[in-house]
């Protein structure tokens, strides 16, 4: 774990990732942690707990349905739960004088609602679910009492933040720094690997108001890469035929930021190797 957030990047050069698979996972809405064997779930940092502190943290998690548009979190509101998403995706925004822009988007590897790490009691940002899905749900306050305890599941928090941080960060360099067809290949190729899924229940519009575009740019770029084989545009969906195509047409802030995610697990990967 560290203290700070990482700099922002410039490009260099990337490592190859993994090919998406092209199934939704089955949504999971249960934590039996009560079992003698270790319990099912999707989420990365829930997944690497130990039984100890699985089952710690599991007394306290609510099981919820992420439904499209519902508000996990206002801006200058009390934070009162944190989510452990397990499928779907959600958006992270800044909001001011009747303006959005996306920071981040969080999936099964992430969570919402880590700012009161930080001694903060309101949030910073809006968190809207534009995919639906599943998550697990902790009252602030339990969670807080679990860490005294289990300070190691802070430690996986902080270093899950720190990429959280880094995408957010990277998210404004992109937005004046690259051109249309790479951040729209680079949010698609983002959204891909944060629901583990090829289709993407996404609109020209939603594109266009996310990325500051004009929504006859998104279609254009979006016909262009169906004509390459790319994508595949259907009724309100999106499916990536060639993710490994689309990447390359991303700018690097998508492998950095999927880069970011991976390092930040490493720690916990090597506890678990040991233990």
């Amino acid at each position: 774990m560290t203290d700070r957030a990482p700099a922002v990047l410039e490009c260099s050069q990337d490592r190859p990732l993994k090919q998406l698979p092209g199934t939704r996972p089955e949504p999971q809405l249960s934590l039996p942690v009560r079992s003698a064997k270790r319990p099912f779930v999707k989420n990365v940092i829930l997944a690497r707990l130990c039984m100890q502190q699985l089952a710690a943290i599991g007394e306290c998690l609510e099981p919820v349905v992420l439904k499209e548009r519902m508000v996990l979190q206002e801006p200058k509101r009390p934070i009162e739960h944190v989510y452990f998403i397990e499928s779907g995706l959600v958006s992270l925004r800044v909001v001011a004088a009747g303006s959005m822009l996306e920071t981040a988007v969080i999936g099964y590897r992430g969570v919402v609602g880590t700012s009161f790490l930080w001694g903060g009691h309101l949030s910073t940002h809006q968190s809207v679910v534009i995919f639906p899905g599943t998550a697990h749900r902790i009252r602030i306050e339990d969670l807080r009492r679990i860490m005294k305890a289990h300070p190691e599941i802070k430690d996986h928090l902080f270093d899950y933040i720190q990429a959280l941080t880094f995408q957010c960060v990277q998210t404004g360099l992109c937005g004046v720094r690259h051109h249309r067809e790479q951040r729209l290949a680079s949010w698609l190729c983002l959204a891909s690997e944060a629901v583990d899924t090829r289709v993407l229940p996404v609109t020209h519009d939603y594109l266009s108001s996310v990325l500051g575009l004009r929504r006859a740019g998104v279609t254009e770029t979006l016909i262009r890469f169906e004509e390459q084989g790319l994508i595949r545009k259907m009724r309100g969906v999106l499916q990536v035929d060639e993710p490994k195509a689309l990447e390359e047409k991303a700018c690097c802030c998508y492998k950095l930021v999927s880069a970011a995610y991976a390092a930040s697990s490493v720690r916990t990967l090597k506890e678990e190797q040991a233990s």
